[in-house]
């Protein structure tokens, strides 16, 4: 399975015959570049405010039965604290596309949580070079900002007065100022072909990210898109492991939502290619507030336990925790 052409990307997605080997030859890729350990990052959730419409997600702001929630700048380094004191070595903090944490707001957090001496990987959606500088400044380390699909005609259907070009700006700025960048796809979308999904991959390889997330599409209720099916496990999960076998020695989550449709889902994941865990470190609270797609798993679970759980799993199949910030190996 060296050296992929699109055709055979396209043919491996396509058939399921090989889908065991595929998987085996995607960990053994993970064990060979990128080792045993799992990389766990501590995850705050802390706004769920959201200018977008994205149409399968459940922050959309057309979306008026969901209580939105705001975490002060102060409570947000207080739950980096807690953490870091649970042993997290990378604090990853995500919200909608919220207008109130300015580039100045910001950065006061991320010079807060690097105080702290942790990892920061930023996943807060579009913004200009110069807020992305401000933040590389202040001492964020990474971003995450997923295509999700690489198909403009569908990008442009599920995000509505959003613009394409400007997602892929925002990815080449962040690479030329250093960040670590990760960004992935949906798996499932309405109307997504198996072509698309493989020129997703490529995408990948072309701009040469440092980390991918994948996850199955899964309809929200208070979406347009509630009728729709949701996406494949398996689907899903091939086209991490090919993303694994493409781009060896980068991180890949094993997502949540791999585990909303399967129980045991960043489990197989992990030993599918991926090798980074990404436990929520919110309170419950705020945590089934945060409703991208509905039936989060650990929405009622404490952090510690979140922790605890998720190390006992890594730990049953023979794998252990990383102790470092867990950049991307060269």
């Amino acid at each position: 399975m060296e050296n992929l052409t699109r055709d055979d990307i396209i043919e491996l997605l396509k058939d399921d015959s090989q889908n065991k080997e595929l998987f085996s030859y995607a960990d053994e890729i993970r064990k060979k570049y990128v080792g045993d350990e799992v990389h766990l990052r501590g995850l705050i959730e802390f706004s769920n405010i959201c200018k977008r419409e994205c149409l399968y997600c459940g922050l959309r702001c057309e979306n008026k039965n969901i209580d939105r929630y705001r975490i002060s700048p102060e409570d947000i380094i207080l739950y980096a604290q807690k953490a870091v004191e649970m042993g997290y070595k990378t604090i990853v903090l995500q919200s909608g596309e919220d207008s109130f944490y300015s580039a100045e707001v910001m950065c006061e957090i991320i010079k807060g949580i690097k105080k702290l001496d942790a990892a920061l990987t930023l996943s807060i959606g579009e913004r200009s070079f110069e807020d992305y500088k401000a933040f590389k400044d202040a001492g964020a380390d990474r971003y995450l900002i997923r295509i999700e699909t690489t198909d403009k005609k569908l990008y442009e259907k599920m995000h509505p007065h959003a613009d394409f070009e400007n997602r892929i700006r925002c990815l080449k700025d962040l690479k030329k100022l250093g960040y670590e960048v990760g960004t992935g796809c949906l798996v499932g979308l309405p109307n997504q072909t198996i072509e698309s999904l493989a020129n997703d991959i490529l995408f990948f390889k072309e701009i040469n990210a440092d980390m991918i997330g994948i996850g199955p599409f899964i309809p929200h209720p208070q979406t347009p898109l509630n009728d729709e099916q949701s996406g494949n496990f398996t689907l899903a999960l091939k086209v991490m492991a090919l993303t694994r076998i493409i781009l060896k020695n980068i991180n890949i989550p094993a997502t949540t939502a791999m585990e909303t449709l399967n129980p045991n889902g960043r489990i197989i994941a992990l030993q599918s290619g991926a090798n980074v865990v990404m436990p929520n470190v919110t309170t419950t609270e705020y945590r089934a507030k945060y409703e991208i797609y509905p039936n989060k798993i650990c929405i009622n679970e404490n952090p510690t336990k979140c922790r605890t759980c998720i190390e006992n799993k890594i730990k049953s199949i023979g794998r252990k925790i990383s102790t470092d910030y867990g950049f991307r190996k060269n």
